[in-house]
């Protein structure tokens, strides 16, 4: 059984940066690909990006070029930096690990862009 942990959510103003962190324990991390989604209020949960174990990233179109997946096995922990965020990004965000059909899901952290 895999858990994770996410960190580093919180408020930042219109073209700000935040980082989230999405610890890894009990399982082998460096295995699993690790990928983020977000939901928004009233929305439908979405992908965001995903990092495979060989590292090949993958963004949705609406954060290309803003956000950075990124992975430390040596931590066991996938990042995401999120760069010039805007109020359409607020929303939770979670982060997931999968292993063929095996895929969890951590808790989410809250992010708000506001002025």
């Amino acid at each position: 059984q895999v858990q994770l942990v996410v960190s580093g959510g919180g408020l930042v103003q219109p073209g700000g940066s935040l980082r989230l962190s999405c610890a890894a324990s009990g399982g082998v991390f460096r295995r699993y690909t690790m990928a983020w989604y977000r939901q928004a209020p009233g929305k439908e949960r979405e992908f965001v990006a995903t990092i495979t174990t060989a590292g090949t990233t993958d963004y949705a179109e609406s954060v290309k070029g803003r956000f950075t997946v990124s992975r430390d096995n040596a931590k066991n922990t996938a990042y995401l930096q999120m760069n010039s965020l805007k109020p359409e990004d607020t929303a939770v965000y979670l982060c997931t690990s999968s292993y063929y059909n095996n895929v969890y899901w951590g808790q989410g952290t809250q992010v708000t862009v506001s002025s």
